[in-house]
This record gives C-alpha cells, structure tokens and sequence, in this order.
C-alpha cells in the first residue's frame, strides 16, 4: 500500500494537566523545557463544544512539544486504572549515560523520587512522574550497530511468535543480561 503522505516529526503530544500554571513551573523546573506559547478557548474549534480550556506548549529540545490541556469543567483528571502505570510513559533521550546520572541526581534535589538507572541491553533510563501522574523517562543509548541490526532482524519473528503464543519470544533475552552491572 503506498501512503500519500510523510510524517517529517511528531509535531506535538498532548496530555492533561491538573493545573497549567503548576505544570509549567514543573517542566521549567525540573526538566528544563521552555514555555513557548498557549492557546485558551471556550468552545473546543474541532468539535465546537463548550469546554474552556487551557492548552500549554513547552519546548522539549530538537524540535519537540509537548502539550497538555487544563480542563476545569471536566471531572477530576485520573487513569486507566485497568493499565498498569508503568505502561503509558513519555521517554525523552538524553546524550549518555554520565547524563542519565546528573539527570537523576538533579530530578531527586527537586523533591521527586526517581527510579533507575534500569538497564535495558540498548539503552539505559530512569522513570519518575510529573505532578500530574504521568509516568515520564529519560533514556541514553548504549547500543551498538551489531545490536540494532540484531533487534531489526529478530522483530518480525518476535511479532509473529507473540502474535501467535501471547508469550514472550526469547528472540532477545540478551538485552536483559548487564555486563558487569553498574
């Protein structure tokens, strides 16, 4: 099938806030995104329903957004709750893993708990969550070239197993052994 179209790059993700002003201070703060612009509204211009609205943008670097709407009309923001919570994270890249670790040191001085460095055979990460609820992550690549052909090559035969068994295919079980930890 050919598509009539190419993505260039994700433009922007949207979430839900509990509170704008709160949020904003937050990704300043603790993960130095730049507020770059907001748009408010009363009646929502796709759907035309009255729904005031406030939508927030920040620049997380390399020309990514991320977006998020507070909705005070709306019943009090919660979760799927029927998805663990470890499931649905934005993971945001990091240039390595002397980074990871300056990352997380400085994320914990500003009061949140952080999980990791979790070792994941091509990259590294820690997780921690946005006063929101939402579950973010920070990663630094660690792969090297063998290890992403590796990945690619076995991906199809991994999909297909799971597809077929629901069990997970041990096509990579490698990616979970650490070289002499750290």
């Amino acid at each position: 099938m050919t598509v009539p179209f190419t993505s260039e790059r994700i433009h922007h993700v949207a979430y839900r806030c509990k509170d704008a002003k709160q949020t904003v201070d937050w990704y300043e703060r603790v993960m130095g995104f730049s507020y770059t612009n907001a748009f408010a509204e009363d009646y929502v211009p796709s759907t035309g329903a009255y729904d005031p609205y406030m939508h927030i943008f920040l620049d997380c670097g390399g020309g990514n957004v991320l977006a998020f709407f507070e909705l005070p009309n709306q019943p009090e923001m919660g979760r799927d709750e029927k998805t663990p919570a470890w499931v649905q994270h934005l993971a945001f890249k990091v240039a390595d893993f002397d980074t990871l670790k300056a990352a997380k040191a400085h994320i914990e001085a500003q009061g949140v708990e952080v999980l990791g460095p979790t070792y994941h055979g091509i990259f590294r990460s820690i997780y921690f969550f946005d006063p929101n609820g939402h579950r973010l992550e920070l990663a630094c690549d660690i792969g090297t070239d063998e290890q992403y052909a590796e990945l690619k090559r076995v991906a199809p035969l991994m999909l297909e197993e799971w597809d077929q068994t629901k069990k997970a295919p041990k096509h990579a079980d490698w990616l979970h052994i650490e070289p002499g930890g750290e």
